[in-house]
């Protein structure tokens, strides 16, 4: 059964990005997109996915609030944070403190995003 994947990013055209290196790596599928952090409570709570993207900066929730209350709901929630190359250095930083397993950087290199996943669910593979 593949991994779960939920997309969260304000920007469609990031988004729509992302999925596609997703859906390309097996055993992974992207089963749904939030455009802010009170979505992304939303649909990690009905989908139930193994990892969010999530990104920092967004309208009404940010990343960084989001992340916070994922966190509280599931202590064991994996979540990668997406970071924009300039300017979001301390957030991301803040992020790993308060719980995100890793960081990935716009714009996405499919190879580092792939080998986030492997690491995130490698002693579970094989």
């Amino acid at each position: 059964m593949n991994r779960k994947v939920l997309v969260v990013d304000d920007s469609l055209s990031v988004a729509r990005q992302l999925t596609k290196i997703v859906d390309e790596i097996e055993d992974f599928d992207v089963i749904g997109h939030a455009k802010n952090g009170a979505e992304a409570i939303k649909l990690f709570k009905t989908l139930g996915p193994d990892v969010v993207f999530m990104d920092i900066v967004m309208p009404m929730m940010d990343g960084l609030q989001a992340l916070r209350t994922l966190v509280r709901l599931d202590p064991e929630a994996k979540v990668v944070v997406i970071s924009s190359l300039g300017g979001s250095g301390q957030k991301a930083e803040e992020a790993l403190r308060l719980g995100a397993m890793n960081v990935v950087s716009k714009p996405f290199e499919p190879d580092k995003v792939r080998t986030i996943l492997n690491r995130l669910f490698g002693q579970e593979q094989g």
